[in-house]
């Protein structure tokens, strides 16, 4: 038997706000960690006088926060995601920036209930189920987007994608012939 294996990353297409979005990010990052550190000697110099500027290290603590949080989280600014098809199971992954991977799941396909384009009134059927999770892990909503639906220790659940039309090929081959939605 041959194995089936394929990776696919997927990528955002008009990257362009993105982008500026990250630059920009940069130049938050430079001038409020500049900025703290200007307050962090008005504040140096007060206490070496004997006082203490009160406004200075109201600035210190906001500048260095905003320094802070933009660089523990700009990379997220340029998300990509990863899935990985190896016979019948399909691995997500989402990506930031080329540079950190965060693994989203597994899935093995036999075990779906239902699998289609979201565009389908079984989509739509079950996107109104009470207690559903979703979770998009597609970029472009212009794309062809597909879902899978299936249940795990008595939890609804869909995923929401972008594969490619090949992926989709290999994908219909290992998931139950019941369970494609057209």
């Amino acid at each position: 038997m041959q194995d089936h294996f394929m990776e696919e990353v997927v990528v955002k297409h008009k990257n362009g706000i993105n982008r500026a979005l990250y630059l920009l990010s940069w130049a938050v990052i430079i001038f409020s960690g500049l900025t703290a550190a200007f307050m962090f000697s008005a504040i140096s110099s007060s206490l070496a006088a004997g006082g203490i500027n009160w406004q200075s290290v109201i600035m210190f603590l906001l500048c260095g926060g905003i320094c802070a949080y933009t660089y523990f989280f700009h990379d997220k600014i340029l998300t990509e995601y990863e899935y990985t098809f190896t016979n019948g199971a399909l691995d997500f992954a989402e990506v930031y920036n080329n540079k950190k991977r965060k693994s989203l799941g597994s899935l093995n396909v036999r075990n779906v209930e239902s699998f289609g384009k979201v565009n389908s009134d079984a989509f739509r059927r079950y996107l109104n189920m009470p207690g559903l999770k979703r979770m998009n892990w597609f970029l472009n909503r212009e794309a062809e987007l597909y879902f899978f639906y299936f249940t795990k220790e008595q939890d609804k659940k869909m995923i929401v994608l972008e594969p490619s039309d090949e992926l989709v090929g290999l994908i219909r081959k290992y998931v139950p012939v019941s369970a494609w939605r057209e």
